[in-house]
C-alpha cells in the first residue's frame, strides 16, 4: 500500500543531535519540509557510507527549508556512542532518530520484522506532513543524497506551481508540463 499522499502517523521517539539526546513527534514534520532516512543500523557497512553523504548535503537541504533525520531500530544511545565513536558519523550535525519499539519503522512501513532492522527508505515530507516521495532500497544498495535535493527541489516546485508537473530529469528552471487533453498522445 502506498504512503504517497498519506499523513505521517502519530510516534513519539527519543533522539541524539549535536550532544544532546532530544525528543521528536510527528509534529516535527510539520511546518518546513522533512527528509526522513531509514537505514537498518548503526555499527554497519553501507549506512555510514549514505549518512554521511546526507551529511554533505545538509547545508543545501536546510538552506532548501527541509530538515534532515534519520532513523533506524537503534536507541538513541547507540546513535550517541556510534556518532563519538567513528570519524563519518561524528561529522552528522542532523537527528538521528532511534526507533527500538518499531514504531515509527512500521508506520513507514520499512520494517523488516523478522529481523528487527528497517529498509533503507527515504521519504520526503511536505510541510501539512504529507509523503511526497518514497524510495526504498534493498540493504545492500546505498543512496545518493544529491538525488534527495532533486527530489526535494521537484516537490516543492509542483507544490508552489498548481497544474504543473516536472518530467523525468527535471532541473530547477528547466521547461515543465501543464497536463491537458493538447498534449495528450503528443509526449
Amino acid at each position: 500500500m502506498s504512503l504517497i499522499g498519506k499523513e505521517v502517523l502519530p510516534f513519539k521517539a527519543q533522539a541524539f543531535k549535536n550532544g544532546d539526546f532530544v525528543e521528536v513527534t510527528e509534529a516535527n514534520f510539520k511546518g518546513k519540509w522533512s527528509v526522513v532516512c531509514f537505514y537498518p543500523a548503526d555499527f554497519t557497512f553501507v549506512c555510514p557510507t549514505e549518512l554521511e553523504d546526507l551529511q554533505n548535503q545538509y547545508e543545501t537541504l536546510k538552506s532548501m527549508g527541509a530538515e534532515v533525520y534519520s532513523v533506524s531500530t537503534d536507541t538513541h544511545f547507540t546513535h550517541k556512542a556510534w556518532h563519538d565513536t567513528s570519524e563519518t558519523i561524528g561529522k552528522i550535525t542532523y537527528t538521528m532518530i532511534g526507533d527500538p519499539s518499531h514504531v515509527i519503522s512500521r508506520n513507514f512501513d520499512v520494517l523488516i520484522e523478522a529481523d528487527g532492522l528497517a529498509d533503507r527508505g527515504t521519504f520526503i515530507i511536505d510541510p501539512d506532513g504529507i509523503i511526497q516521495t518514497v524510495e526504498i532500497n534493498a540493504g545492500g544498495i546505498g543512496r545518493d543524497a544529491s538525488a534527495v535535493v532533486a527530489k526535494l527541489k521537484a516537490a516543492q516546485y509542483v507544490r508552489n506551481n498548481p497544474g504543473e508537473v516536472c518530467p523525468a530529469k527535471w532541473q530547477e528552471g528547466s521547461a515543465t508540463l501543464k497536463p491537458s487533453l493538447d498534449l495528450v498522445g503528443k509526449i
